[in-house]
């Protein structure tokens, strides 16, 4: 099927898991909420095969968030499957700020998705440069931070 890159915006109240944790349940209604495949989120979890060879290719396919900001290694089989947040340098560099906005997000991620080849690579989204993880960026408002944005790939 081949790897694919996906990207979100979500609502963020200062703590990074209980907004991965929504986002999730939002995800899940929506690719699976009509109970064909799956009847919950845990359901699909246990289904090894699936999530192991083939995966969602959504924010599902990330179970854990990391507080390191190192980026994630193949070698590290325990960097499989999870979602950090984007260093600070980078964040600076790619937004021009520390507290980037949920607009500038979008416009960056939807410029890397339709950059070339080297265009790409020094994108936004190109910041995720191993399959099965992503990061995330606190997003802000007035001062305020109030989304995260995040984005990442999944599938072989």
């Amino acid at each position: 099927m081949g790897a694919s890159g996906w990207s979100y915006v979500t609502e963020y109240d200062g703590d990074v898991e209980a907004a991965v944790e929504a986002l999730h349940a939002r995800v899940f209604q929506e690719e699976y909420g009509d109970g064909s495949s799956y009847e919950s989120l845990d359901e699909l979890y246990e289904d090894e095969e699936f999530m192991g060879t083939e995966g969602t290719h959504t924010i599902l396919d990330l179970d854990r968030v990391v507080a390191t900001d190192t980026p994630p290694s193949p070698s590290r089989s325990s960097d499989h499957g999870t979602l950090r947040p984007l260093a600070r340098d980078r964040v600076v560099h790619h937004f021009g700020t520390a507290e980037p906005t949920v607009e500038q997000f979008e416009k960056l991620i939807a410029a890397g998705w339709a950059a070339r080849h080297e265009e790409y690579e020094r994108s936004l989204p190109g910041e995720c440069r191993m399959r099965w993880t992503g990061y995330h960026v606190v997003l802000h408002s007035g001062g305020a931070p109030t989304h995260l944005g995040i984005f990442g790939f999944s599938g072989d």
